[in-house]
């Protein structure tokens, strides 16, 4: 699918094209590609910009799910990615990949651009879950009705791994959430 806002080496212009129109100002990267630099990144744009690394048998998961939803500022290096089809995927050594090799439920996935992704609520949970706390409370702090269907989604699970941690990260998420005041640089809350 090729679109006017973004570009992948060797689909219309070569890598050394797209690389010298970054040097010029005109292109920046995103994911495997590259857009104008003043295009706005949507939604649409990042999870498109991940196609030639999900293919048709895997999901953009974890961060890389946060950074297309928005949930995350930052795109992630590594990318996580995870199988969405009951066909095993096999991936050429790569730094720029971690692949999870369990598969998604299809309740969890959602199509953005051609591109499986993991819906939010299992973005936020999985966050919470493995290891990535700051970004889960960060996140639910700014999306509390996404943080109560998180817990709901733990909940419904009560054997899914980490659970209870991934219950304490949201629940703290939201306890500074409700604490008056505004943030203070280091993060605490002022009265």
């Amino acid at each position: 699918m090729v679109s006017p806002f973004l570009f992948f080496p060797g689909e219309r212009l070569s890598l050394a094209e797209l690389t010298a129109a970054c040097l010029d100002g005109v292109l920046v990267a995103i994911g495997e590609g590259y857009m104008p630099a003043d295009a706005a990144e949507t939604t649409w744009m990042r999870a498109r910009s991940l196609g030639p690394l999900t293919g048709e048998r895997l999901a953009a998961v974890r961060l890389s799910a946060a950074w297309v939803h928005g949930g995350a500022l930052v795109e992630p290096s590594p990318h996580h990615l995870q199988r969405s089809s009951g066909r095993r995927a096999r991936l050429a050594g790569s730094g720029r990949v971690v692949y999870h090799d369990v598969l998604l439920d299809p309740a969890d996935v959602i199509d953005i651009a051609g591109v499986a992704v993991s819906t939010p609520t299992r973005t936020l949970a999985d966050l919470a879950r493995l290891g990535h706390h700051d970004a889960a409370a960060r996140w639910a702090c700014s999306d509390p009705v996404l943080a109560e269907q998180a817990r709901h989604w733990i909940l419904a699970r009560p054997r899914v791994p980490y659970g209870r941690r991934a219950l304490d990260v949201l629940d703290g998420a939201t306890l500074l959430d409700a604490l008056p005041g505004d943030a203070a640089p280091d993060g605490r809350r002022e009265r």
